[in-house]
């Protein structure tokens, strides 16, 4: 095979969801909606912890850093997706395809280690609440994060280089809504038996590691509230994990069943759902749990608003 057919093209073509004028036109409508929710939820959010002396707590300073990775993976795709909404020609450079693919695996590794980081928390404030508040002082926090946008993003440099090295010999179609490491792997013309390894030690690495790490901190969380004689206080304390095990469950498994199994022949429909679902649904829904199963932010919400009021009554008193 000549050189010059190992080579990558210089924009690829993204077939997205329908060829349909009038359907594209409803997705640009639901998607557009559904980004602008993500961007007030989650940017409400880091206003709430901001502006709220009593949220300045690890619990709360992990979820911010939860809702930036949702604010920027959200961003990363999702504004392209409703420009090609309105083009009938829907391409992407070979530059911005390698951004996008960096930035989503980074991204995406980051949450999910923030995920058990948010985990260690609950099972502290949980199993040894006496010594929480010393264990998870601010250099901790700190460090525990650092730890999680370090490592993910580690993981993002190594899979992208060797996810945008192989060569497609001239193929530059992509059956997708966005550059994605297991459409590029199924675009190449030579052996990725070596991909399929990277991707998988990937996921054991910003995945199952993680997963097993949030599990047995609620094994122990479960063991705890049982222990717990009162039936209040076991709702107390379930509720300071509640919102937290429902984003965990809805993060974690649909990702272990496709970036486990990189070599299956899942349809293309299958795997354009799978990443609609963690860059549309995921950063839409999770300030929508955290927020309407958290009584702290939603008497922070209260707060905030009244402070508001009362500025704006005596500032006409004052006129």
């Amino acid at each position: 095979m000549k050189k010059d057919n190992l080579t990558w093209v210089g924009e690829f073509v993204l077939l997205g969801l329908s060829s349909d004028r009038q359907t594209q036109a409803g997705l640009f409508v639901l998607f557009g909606t559904a980004y602008l929710l993500t961007l007030l939820g989650n940017g409400l959010i880091l206003l709430l912890v901001g502006l709220d002396a009593r949220l300045h707590l690890p619990m709360y300073f992990f979820l911010c850093n939860l809702s930036v990775v949702d604010i920027c993976y959200t961003s990363c795709a999702v504004p392209q997706m409703l420009v090609h909404f309105l083009l009938e020609k829907k391409t992407i450079s070979f530059a911005r395809c390698a951004t996008q693919v960096f930035s989503s695996l980074a991204l995406g590794g980051t949450e999910f280690l923030l995920l058990a980081a948010m985990a260690y928390d609950r099972y502290m404030a949980v199993c040894d609440p006496l010594r929480y508040m010393a264990a998870m002082d601010p250099r901790c926090c700190v460090v525990l994060a650092a730890v999680c946008w370090l490592v993910g993003t580690a993981n993002s440099v190594v899979e992208t280089a060797i996810t945008m090295r192989l060569p497609t010999c001239g193929h530059h179609v992509l059956n997708h809504v966005r550059c994605e490491t297991l459409a590029l792997v199924r675009l190449a013309c030579v052996d990725v038996t070596l991909n399929q390894v990277v991707i998988v030690a990937s996921s054991v690495l910003v995945l199952l590691v993680p997963c097993c790490l949030v599990s047995l901190s609620y094994a122990h969380i479960v063991g705890a509230i049982l222990r717990i004689r009162t039936t209040r206080g076991r709702r107390k304390a379930f509720g300071t994990c509640a919102s937290h095990l429902t984003v965990v469950s809805m993060s974690y498994g649909m990702a272990l069943v496709t970036y486990m199994h990189p070599s299956s022949t899942d349809s293309a429909m299958q795997d354009k759902v799978v990443v609609l679902f963690y860059t549309v649904m995921t950063p839409l829904l999770n300030p929508l749990i955290y927020s309407l199963r958290n009584k702290d932010m939603k008497a922070a919400l209260s707060r905030i608003l009244m402070r508001s009021s009362g500025s704006k009554q005596e500032h006409v008193t004052l006129s």
